[in-house]
């Protein structure tokens, strides 16, 4: 006589390949209803991110276009390596290129607000170095400026310095600390 306990196994193993059948018939065309809906999103993502870029370059107008032809002009420059630095950067190569018209655009419109302008001549380079040198080499300037309180402005100023010049020096070696000696 057979035990119901010698059954259990077999039934199990029936149970489990009929249902585990079952479910991926039913989920093939779940599958097939997900993918379809998912190339309906993409369709419909796509025609709207194509309207947003139309509507934008038409409000950015000749700006837009500049901005795309520098972009056009730029990658053509950089030539191969430009290729393979934006090869490296993906899918991230628009967005990154965006970034750097956007930056672009704006040091040029804080260039025109702040009225900068690099110098007119060379003298005027020597004047404004002649006048720090002695500034800095005159007595009088800098008891005068402790006895105002402008040494604080002065030591700020100089602080600034020094920490541009240690962020350059990091960049130019590319680590936070020392050199590497191999």
């Amino acid at each position: 006589m057979l035990r119901p306990s010698s059954f259990r196994p077999a039934l199990r193993s029936r149970v489990a390949h009929s249902t585990r059948f079952a479910s991926s018939s039913g989920s093939s065309s779940q599958v097939e209803a997900a993918q379809k809906k998912a190339q309906e999103v993409l369709s419909s993502t796509q025609q709207s991110a194509s309207k947003a870029f139309e509507s934008a370059k038409k409000v950015a107008g000749p700006l837009g276009e500049t901005a795309g032809k520098y972009l056009a002009s730029a990658s053509k420059s950089a030539g191969p390596l430009g290729e393979k630095a934006g090869n490296l950067l993906g899918s991230y190569k628009q967005p990154v290129l965006y970034n750097l018209a956007v930056f672009r655009e704006i040091a040029k419109q804080i260039y025109r607000a702040e009225g900068l302008a690099p110098p007119s001549s060379v003298d005027a380079v020597r004047s404004a170095y002649r006048t720090l040198w002695t500034n800095a080499s005159s007595k009088a300037f800098w008891q005068k400026a402790v006895s105002s309180g402008e040494i604080a402005r002065l030591g700020v100023y100089a602080l600034e310095a020094y920490g541009i010049f240690k962020i350059g020096e990091m960049l130019g070696r590319r680590s936070v600390i020392g050199y590497k000696l191999e």
